[in-house]
């Protein structure tokens, strides 16, 4: 199978009467691609950037995305919620987002030993992934309107390959910890988030702090919540579809 990766630059090329079936693109710009006449069934996009509004994804003259955002929606009850603004709206969309998760961790427990472990697809694990939130929480709430200055746990999770600037990888573990000690830090940072929203005012959401990734661009305490907000519910996503699949082998 061909491979093209970075800095392969594709940019503009035309491709007529090729075969990509079973191509895959991951991390890839397909931005303004156009497809004519194309043979498309069965194609799988995951594009987490997809926000109504902001962005359009055409299908035969139709701008699907807010269909997709209804839909998403409506299978992750909260999730509509994630852009909440003011203390009593943020404390509900936290609520939801905390019972959501207790019940994928509940589905994982009931699920074959070793599932918390298994990777679809070169995709985070699901220990991997409440990982990843770990490091989220600790970017976004410990770090930026925290402003604590060494806001990393070393169990935290960041994906190296693109996320490296505004930390050292360094003081993240090389190791694989068990799933014990993932759960009992996931629910530290799930706390952290809960005691802070349980205090919150219009004032605390309103100030302003600096982007962990970009420093000269100013967020709003608000703005970095529903950062995490946007993280939390994304990756529920993933690891939710992962463990249908999982589930679908098994039966």
């Amino acid at each position: 199978m061909a491979r093209f990766s970075h800095p392969d630059d594709l940019r503009g090329a035309e491709f007529v009467d090729v075969s990509l079936r079973g191509a895959r693109f991951t991390r890839s710009d397909l931005s303004g691609v156009v497809m004519r006449a194309v043979e498309a069934g069965g194609a799988d996009i995951d594009a987490p950037w997809l926000l109504s509004g902001r962005s359009a994804l055409w299908v035969n003259g139709v701008d699907v995305v807010p269909f997709v955002e209804a839909e998403l929606d409506r299978r992750f009850p909260g999730r509509s919620e994630r852009r909440a603004e003011g203390p009593d709206a943020l404390r509900s969309a936290w609520d939801k987002v905390e019972a959501a998760w207790a019940a994928a961790v509940e589905r994982v427990a009931g699920m074959p030993p070793g599932t918390e472990d298994v990777r679809v697809d070169g995709e985070w694990s699901f220990a991997q992934t409440l990982r990843h939130l770990v490091m989220a929480t600790d970017t976004w709430l410990g770090g930026a309107v925290l402003e604590i200055e060494h806001p990393y746990h070393p169990l935290g999770l960041p994906n190296a390959e693109y996320e490296t600037d505004g930390y050292d990888l360094a003081v993240f573990s090389s190791g694989t910890p068990s799933y014990a000690d993932v759960l009992e830090v996931r629910a530290g940072r799930v706390a952290m988030v809960r005691d802070f929203l349980a205090g919150a005012t219009e004032a605390d959401l309103a100030v302003v702090r600096k982007n962990p990734w970009n420093p000269e661009h100013p967020e709003s305490a608000s703005s970095c919540l529903h950062t995490i907000l946007e993280e939390e519910w994304e990756h529920l996503r993933y690891a939710t579809r992962d463990l249908d699949t999982i589930a679908a082998r098994v039966e």
